[in-house]
């Protein structure tokens, strides 16, 4: 599963650790993305998503009928 938010397109993003001694290592910060099922009323039938929490905030927000008309707009596959 990637790590991206079909919702609000949030990624990784990449920085470095710094210990004590100040030397540096490489890192990655991962988006809390979960796999959630959601039923189109429209279509009879249920989604699965990658979502983060911003995202569930979005579909409660707008409804997940618009969610969907958006991400199908920007060309993704459901």
């Amino acid at each position: 599963m990637s790590a991206i938010c079909q919702v609000t397109g949030r990624k990784p993003s990449f920085g470095k650790t710094v210990s004590h001694s100040h030397r540096r290592t490489s890192r990655r910060w991962n988006p809390n993305v979960q796999r959630k099922k959601f039923y189109l009323a429209s279509e009879g039938r249920t989604i699965t998503l990658t979502v983060s929490p911003k995202g569930l905030k979005t579909i409660d927000k707008l409804g997940i009928d618009a969610v969907v008309a958006q991400i199908r707009a920007r060309g993704e596959k459901i």
